[in-house]
């Protein structure tokens, strides 16, 4: 089964919103086991899985409650990828939202939107494909204010929601929910929900333009081929993460547990511009940071669950990645979040 991912994108508007409110973004990646230059990574895919433990750590790190709330407020407007570029260029904002739907993969492997219409009131339906984040509050909150922004950017200011519809609950706080967005909010709903009035899907965009459209339909499809070239680098992460505490990680297991030949995979990992040993490496690093970051196990057993052989060729590898002994980052990001523990 095909890992879903999410486009870096995203967590680049996240990390500068948390930059506008203060939070410690770097007490926040050690956890995650990334860093600030991951963030801004050509062409990054994140798990969407991954959305579950990332708001955790927000939340604990920043000790606010309803941080997706508040961070959303503060996501700057989506700008400069197809998806705009794909509203502006076609003749309205129903048409360009149509568009962006087929589109919808660009944004997330895990989307599931559609938009219908009824009567006065037009409604996008912004579920996701995994249960757990449908009703992940810090997530719905945040991304549904990212959409009402990016919405604005394109229709000069004058979108607004009528009505917001969220699966997740709330024991408290639904005023001050109500009083952010800006609408009335449903919570415990069937399905999240934005609706807005059906006079936006005619509003007409002034930078419209027949042939620009086609080019960017055109671009888009491209990066949609580009993101199916590189589904091969989530396959192979998923069957390493199962084959490290054995230590048989190799590019002949790994294609062997894919059912496809070694050969075939050394290319396709190459029409995705990267090699297996690149994946592995970055695979390891990422997780050699986050158990140094978030856990207490010994050196060795991190050696150990990362499928190094023996401690010093972790070491040299660590050191090589991160230019610091896993000992003097343990101390440095630990260290930072017991300073923010203590706050």
């Amino acid at each position: 089964m095909q890992e879903l991912r999410d486009a870096g994108v995203m967590l680049r508007l996240i990390y500068e919103a948390m930059k506008r409110k203060g939070v410690d973004t770097d007490a926040i990646f050690n956890r995650l086991g990334v860093d600030e230059q991951y963030v801004y990574t050509d062409q990054l895919r994140t798990p969407h899985s991954a959305q579950l433990y990332f708001w955790q750590a927000v939340e604990e790190v920043s000790g606010d409650p309803d941080v997706g709330l508040h961070l959303g407020a503060m996501l700057p407007a989506y700008k400069g990828q197809v998806l705009e570029y794909l509203f502006l260029s076609s003749p309205s904002f129903g048409e360009g939202l149509r568009r962006a739907l087929n589109y919808q993969r660009l944004l997330s492997d895990a989307a599931n939107t559609e938009v219908f219409v009824d009567g006065q009131e037009a409604c996008m339906v912004l579920d996701a494909a995994s249960e757990e984040v449908r009703r992940l509050r810090h997530f719905n909150e945040c991304f549904v204010q990212g959409v009402i922004t990016f919405f604005r950017s394109i229709t000069d200011g004058n979108f607004y929601p009528s009505r917001i519809e969220f699966e997740h609950e709330r024991e408290q706080g639904q005023d001050h929910v109500r009083e952010v967005l800006g609408c009335d909010v449903v919570f415990g709903a069937e399905e999240n929900r934005l609706y807005f009035p059906t006079e936006f899907m005619s509003h007409a965009s002034p930078h419209a333009e027949p042939e620009l459209l086609a080019l960017h339909e055109r671009f888009a499809s491209e990066q949609v081929a580009r993101l199916e070239k590189k589904d091969i680098v989530g396959q192979v992460e998923r069957i390493i993460a199962e084959l490290l505490d054995s230590g048989e990680v190799t590019l002949d297991a790994v294609a062997e547990r894919l059912g496809i030949k070694p050969r075939t995979l050394r290319t396709r990992l190459t029409e995705a511009e990267t090699s297996f040993n690149q994946v592995l490496a970055d695979f390891r690093y990422r997780l050699a940071r986050q158990l140094l970051a978030t856990t207490d196990e010994s050196i060795d057993e991190i050696v150990y669950l990362t499928g190094f052989s023996e401690p010093s060729t972790f070491y040299r590898a660590f050191k090589r990645w991160s230019g610091m002994t896993p000992i003097e980052y343990r101390k440095t990001a630990q260290g930072k979040d017991a300073m923010v523990d203590a706050m």
